[in-house]
Order: C-alpha cells, then sequence, then structure tokens
C-alpha cells in the first residue's frame, strides 16, 4: 500500500480495477481546509489521460511493473511488434496505446516492454535517442545557439524545436522523457 501523498511521478497503482500512472502529481494547499494531492494521471490501459485529486493519507496498491528487454521491430495494420532479446518471443501491442513512445524509436531499437502480472501494458523507452532531422527551415548564417530556435522534423514525425543552425540530415540527441533537444550526435 503507498499513501497518496508518497505518489510520484511514474510511479504506477490500482484505484479500483483502474490501473494509473502517475504524470504529475503536487500537493496543495487551499486558504481553507485540507492539503489535497491534484494529480495527473494517465490510465495505462486505455492511454487516456485525466486529472484528479485525492486526500493525501488515502492508500492505493501500488501496481509492480516487470521489464523485459525488447526491440521494436515494426508496425502493421494499427498493431506494433516487439521482440523479446533473451527468448526471441514476440509482443503486439496496439499503437494506440504506446503512440507517443514510438515517435522516438526507429526499428530494431533496444527498449523494455512493461508487464502487470502478464498483461503488457506498455514500453520504456531509453533516455536519450538519436534521431536523423528530414525537415526544417533552412540554416540561418551565423546562427549561435542561444536564440528562439526554430521547429524540426524528425525521421520519426516527432516534432522538436532546434537551434537555428540545426539542417535537414543532421543527427540529433533527444531526451526520451522531455522530447527536447540536447546536442548534435
Amino acid at each position: 500500500m503507498v499513501a497518496a501523498h508518497d505518489l510520484k511521478s511514474g510511479m504506477t497503482f490500482l484505484n479500483g480495477e483502474r490501473l494509473l500512472r502517475v504524470v504529475e502529481a503536487n500537493h496543495h494547499k487551499p486558504g481553507k481546509g485540507n492539503t489535497i494531492m491534484r494529480m495527473k494521471l494517465r490510465d495505462v490501459r486505455t492511454g487516456a489521460i485525466f486529472d484528479d485529486t485525492y486526500r493525501p493519507d488515502d492508500k492505493y496498491d501500488q501496481a509492480v511493473i516487470d521489464t523485459v528487454p525488447a526491440q521494436y521491430l515494426y508496425q502493421m495494420d494499427g498493431i506494433a511488434f516487439f521482440m523479446n532479446n533473451e527468448s526471441y518471443e514476440q509482443y503486439e501491442i496496439p499503437v494506440e496505446q504506446v503512440k507517443a513512445e514510438l515517435l522516438y524509436v526507429l526499428e530494431n531499437t533496444d527498449v523494455k516492454i512493461q508487464f502487470y502480472g502478464t498483461e503488457v501494458i506498455g514500453i520504456q523507452l531509453p533516455t536519450t535517442v538519436v534521431l536523423t532531422v528530414t525537415e526544417t527551415q533552412p540554416s540561418i548564417k551565423g546562427a549561435t545557439v542561444t536564440g528562439s530556435g526554430k521547429p524540426a522534423t524528425m525521421e520519426t514525425g516527432l516534432v522538436v524545436n532546434v537551434p537555428d543552425f540545426v539542417e535537414t540530415g543532421t543527427k540529433l540527441e533527444i531526451n526520451t522523457q522531455t522530447g527536447d533537444y540536447l546536442k548534435r550526435a
């Protein structure tokens, strides 16, 4: 059991039959009354994101999430296919369930498949990935790292704000947690 005030971003817990992952958690002390926990939650099974409030001393069952090293193979007919790196067993995950994560992975990228019991619930990405810019505005001569930047479309369809000197075809290191450009690869 875990108290609501101990829930942190990334933790998964059960609320009734719903398997929920904390996206954001904040303590909120209104002018009058007791402290409440404001949370942005993601329903792991449906992918729906919603806001909810909890009393800090409410208790929930923390979900034990196991991970297995796997490789992203391909997607077809709304299904993403992954292969266990150790047993070569294949897993099928609906694209809708992992749409955000697939913006960071190319075919043959190593990821971790997340399980709740025997149920496949998602994928865990590496902290950073290297992707190639497929479309961006022309670079500006004399541009420096500082500046407002410009949008760049990566080979997976991900759009990232990059410095003005970045050109089409450049390989960039991207943070998968924030979606931010880190550096040229």
